[in-house]
């Protein structure tokens, strides 16, 4: 029998959120209050204006017009569980144009923090890997270390294709363009420190007792 995945799952009564979904929805939720302007996600007309400017719309399985949309229908899994908010090439075009002046760009950003922390992501599609890599080596060493992040990308995403790259690698090495042992920059401790400092700012600066979505499907989830 073929799996039922937990996007199909139907909400217990029209009009009413079953659990994953409403946790979901809480977490973008609070992403979205810390946003300025984020409110006016709900002006959102459906004309199709930010899929239009988007340059790779063309790559997305579900374009920016269609991951609101399917927010207004309550399915924030299927979202999280797309490649869109991870194809995003950050151009601000959507954002630019949107005539109800919807910081979409923004709201995909939230999305992908919520998708992060909830583990959520495409089958097969590995970018947040190299993301977390990314992130890894700047806060060991101040700086992108190239070969320690391919390394651990392709070891956790597929050997094969790292071995396939092997007389690259060999090319850039003997021209000198690839250094094979890390080395931190002056001052290191300052910079963790600064970033530590940028995550704290970063989360939730308290609860304001107001619960951020009801049981309504829609706009009205967001007041």
């Amino acid at each position: 029998m073929e799996e039922v995945s937990s996007l199909a799952t139907l909400p217990p009564e029209p009009g009413v959120f079953h659990k994953t979904e409403q946790e979901l929805r809480d977490a973008f939720l609070e992403e979205v209050s810390r946003i300025p302007g984020g409110e006016r996600l709900r002006r959102c007309l459906q004309c199709g204006t930010c899929t239009g400017s988007c340059p790779v719309s063309y790559a997305m399985d579900l374009t920016p017009r269609e991951v609101l949309a399917f927010f207004r229908a309550g399915d924030i899994e299927r979202i999280l569980r797309s490649r869109s908010v991870w194809v995003c090439a950050s151009c601000y075009h959507c954002t630019t144009r949107c005539p109800a002046n919807i910081k979409v760009t923004d709201l995909l950003y939230a999305l992908k923090r919520v998708a992060v922390d909830r583990r959520l992501f495409p089958h097969r599609f590995p970018v947040y890997v190299l993301s977390e890599t990314f992130v890894d080596q700047v806060r060991k060493y101040g700086r992108n270390h190239e070969v320690g992040l391919l390394r651990t990308y392709f070891l956790k995403t597929g050997v094969r294709r790292m071995l396939g790259r092997a007389g690259l690698a060999w090319s850039l090495w003997r021209k000198g363009r690839l250094a094979i042992r890390p080395s931190k920059i002056k001052g290191i401790q300052g910079l963790r420190k600064m970033i530590a400092r940028a995550e704290e700012f970063d989360r939730p600066q308290g609860a304001n007792g107001e619960r951020k979505i009801t049981a309504e499907v829609g706009y009205q989830a967001i007041g």
